[in-house]
């Protein structure tokens, strides 16, 4: 059962970290999308803009999502491990156990350093397209826009009577 250990240790907290790489570059791309973003390159086109201000941000939404059962994983295997442990030794070893549990705990608590921070930058981003689009719609379809992006309609002239 020593594999286990390292499937912990290597295969579950190496994956975590492979997401948190993913959620950490997507994120650092999709900000200097946004600060470089010239709305007139599309004109009218509001789907195309749409299209390339939500790219990779559903990837960012889903290793924000998983990443906590993930290390729910890593904690299930590692209470696995020690169980195997105590049931192999004949005896319970405090030292034992206490290493198996921190072993299982390091892996939830791995799994929400990923997930936090990325559900943060997903609510961050989804932000930003709330307030391109927004902007967008005050450009071409004559929609007054405030400086902190919630959009106001423009007043309509009631008819007299």
């Amino acid at each position: 059962m020593q594999w286990l250990g390292y499937a912990v240790d290597y295969g579950i907290i190496g994956l975590l970290g492979v997401m948190s790489f993913f959620s950490v570059a997507f994120f650092v791309e999709r900000y200097l999308f946004f600060k470089r973003l010239d709305m007139a390159r599309y004109g009218n086109d509001r789907r195309s803009l749409e299209i390339d201000i939500t790219k990779r941000m559903s990837v960012i939404a889903t290793i924000g999502s998983n990443a906590p059962y993930v290390g729910l994983l890593g904690t299930v295997l590692g209470i696995m491990l020690t169980f195997s442990t105590i049931g192999s030794q004949g005896y319970v070893d405090a030292t034992g156990v206490m290493f198996g549990l921190a072993l299982a705990l390091k892996a939830t608590a791995i799994g929400l350093v990923v997930a936090i921070p990325s559900i943060v930058f997903h609510n961050y981003l989804v932000r930003k397209v709330k307030v391109a689009l927004l902007r967008w719609d005050a450009l071409y379809t004559g929609e007054y826009v405030k400086k902190d992006g919630d959009g106001v309609p423009k007043p309509v002239k009631s008819a007299r009577l």
